[in-house]
C-alpha cells in the first residue's frame, strides 16, 4: 500500500500463502506477491512476504493486562504515520477522555495525532482546543458545508487512520474525501450515541489534492469501525505519560519510581498543577489512565461516563 500509488494503479485480489504460518496480514500492510497482479476479474495472487512494518497502532479492549480483555491486542493499521481522531463537538458530545486515549497510543506508536472536530455548526471548539492548549495538538474543524481543503492538505501523500466513536460523522467523512468509499453511514440516537455503521477495518486511496493541482501525493486513509473504548494495557505505565506531554516536566521532582497517584506525597504532578503549568483536568485524566491500568477502573464502562466537573472528560 505505497502512499505514492497512482488513482489509476490495479487493485489486486490476494490470499496469505500457506507458508507465512500464523504470521497475520493487517490493514496497511506492505507485502510481496507474487502470481496474477494484472487487477483483472477473477485473477489471483499470493501474498508471500510481509515487510518489517514502520509502525503499528494497537488496542485492547480493556486496560488490564491481567485480563483476557487486557492481554488481547487488536493491531488497528500497520505503517500508518498519522492518526487522525475523529470527535463531534456536539451530538454526541466531545470526549476528552477518549482523545487522550488515543494520543497515548499514537506516541507510544510513534504516529503523529491530528484532531479533526466535526459537527462545529453545532458547537464552538473553544472548550475542546482550551483543555489542549498546551499541546500544540494539530487540529481542522469540520463543518456540513467546509470544502475539506484544510484536511486534504494534512492528509496529501501520507498513511492516515481515522478513529472515533460512532456517530461522530467519521464515515460521512470518508465518504466526502473518497466519493467511490461508499461508506455506511448511521444516525445518532437520541441520547446521543452513534450506531456503529462501519464493521471493519479498510484501506482507501485519496483523490490527488486538487488544491495542488493534482500533482501532490495521493496518499492512503483508513476507516476503522467506530470504537466505545481505547484499552491502553499493551502501553507500559512509564509510557503512558507521554500521552501527557504538558505533566512530563512536571515529574522532575519526583522521587524514584514515583507512582504518580494522588496518594504519593511526594508525586511533584500537584505542585506542578497548583503552580498553574498544567490543567487540572489533564492531571485527572492522567490518574484515571493509572487507576484504570492497576484494575481500579473499567474502560468499558467509561465510555458512558463523564465527570461531574468536566463536562468533556469522559471517555
Amino acid at each position: 500500500m505505497p502512499p505514492d500509488a497512482g488513482p489509476d494503479a490495479p487493485l489486486v485480489t490476494a490470499m496469505r500463502a500457506r507458508e507465512l504460518g500464523r504470521k497475520s496480514v493487517v490493514v496497511g500492510d506492505r507485502v510481496g506477491l507474487v502470481g496474477d497482479t494484472s487487477g483483472t476479474a477473477g485473477a489471483l495472487a499470493r501474498i508471500v512476504r510481509i515487510a518489517e512494518r514502520t509502525s503499528v497502532l494497537r488496542r485492547t479492549a480493556d486496560d488490564d493486562e491481567t485480563t483476557a480483555e487486557g492481554r488481547l491486542e487488536r493491531v488497528v493499521v500497520a505503517n500508518a504515520d498519522q492518526l487522525v481522531i475523529v470527535s463531534a463537538l456536539a451530538d454526541p458530545p466531545p470526549r476528552t477522555g477518549f482523545i487522550d486515549r488515543c494520543l497515548v497510543a499514537a506516541y507510544d506508536a510513534d504516529i503523529e495525532p491530528l484532531l479533526c472536530l466535526t459537527k462545529a455548526d453545532l458547537a464552538g471548539p473553544e472548550a475542546v482546543l482550551g483543555y489542549y492548549a498546551e499541546l500544540e495538538l494539530p487540529y481542522v474543524l469540520i463543518r456540513p458545508d467546509s470544502d475539506l481543503d484544510a484536511l486534504r492538505s494534512l492528509l496529501a501523500g501520507r498513511i492516515s487512520v481515522m478513529v472515533g466513536h460512532s456517530g461522530v460523522g467519521k464515515s460521512t467523512l470518508v465518504n466526502r474525501l473518497v466519493p467511490d468509499a461508499a461508506r455506511a453511514v448511521g444516525t445518532v440516537s437520541a441520547i446521543g450515541r452513534g450506531r456503529h455503521t462501519s464493521t471493519s477495518a479498510v484501506a482507501l486511496r485519496l483523490p490527488r489534492d486538487p488544491t495542488h493541482g493534482g500533482n501532490a501525493p495521493a496518499g492512503w486513509i483508513v476507516d476503522t469501525p467506530g470504537v466505545r473504548s481505547f484499552g491502553l494495557a499493551h502501553v507500559s505505565a512509564d509510557s503512558l505519560l507521554h500521552g501527557f506531554p504538558d505533566l512530563v516536566e512536571g515529574t522532575v521532582d519526583c522521587p524514584a519510581n514515583c507512582p504518580h497517584t494522588p496518594d504519593e506525597p511526594d508525586c511533584g504532578l500537584d505542585a506542578w498543577v497548583a503552580a498553574g503549568k498544567a490543567d487540572p483536568r489533564r492531571l485527572a485524566s492522567y490518574r484515571r489512565l493509572l487507576a484504570s491500568r492497576s484494575g481500579e477502573g473499567d474502560a468499558r464502562a467509561e465510555a458512558d461516563q463523564r465527570n461531574p466537573g468536566d463536562p468533556l472528560a469522559g471517555s
